[in-house]
């Protein structure tokens, strides 16, 4: 898994550069200049601002570590055919039991966002997506049982 690729939409790639420069920048002076204020406070033994910002400062350089890594093994997914679902694909779906339609954008692990309706190609749904055609039937396991998907639409966005 250390060496495993992570495939990543063009906007995920961006996102995740965006990220790494912030922190590596801004993040990195804003906390190296808390650190020195905390210091002057004298005591570091309890000193609980100097802890707090020592701890927030170990949190950020893992952080910094984990996407220069995603990184370097990323494989950005920037042509989507939509003959049949793949990461970058825009998909509709039809509710069988409650004919609602739903879409979704399958992503990397690392850009999912349900909430953006965003899901990764690892979930239990973007897992019964791939390689899906329009018209296929997908049915996907739920903790409230199997729930029953006509796949309606495949499209790059």
């Amino acid at each position: 898994m250390a060496h495993e690729e992570i495939i990543l939409t063009p906007d995920g790639l961006a996102k995740l550069e965006q990220e790494l420069e912030e922190l590596k920048t801004v993040k990195r002076k804003e906390l190296a200049s808390r650190i020195k204020t905390a210091i002057s406070y004298g005591d570091l033994k309890e000193n609980s601002e100097y802890h707090s910002a020592k701890e927030e400062q170990s949190h950020m350089e893992t952080r910094i570590l984990t996407i220069e890594k995603m990184l370097k093994r990323a494989r950005v997914v920037d042509k989507v055919d939509t003959s049949s679902v793949n990461v970058g694909s825009v998909v509709v779906l039809l509710d069988v039991e409650f004919s609602e339609k739903i879409e979704y954008k399958i992503v990397g692990p690392s850009e999912a966002d349900v909430a953006d309706n965003k899901i990764s190609y690892e979930s239990p749904m973007g897992a019964a997506l791939m390689g899906k055609s329009v018209g296929d039937t997908i049915i996907v396991n739920a903790p409230v049982g199997d729930i029953k998907y006509e796949l309606l639409e495949i499209r790059a966005e």
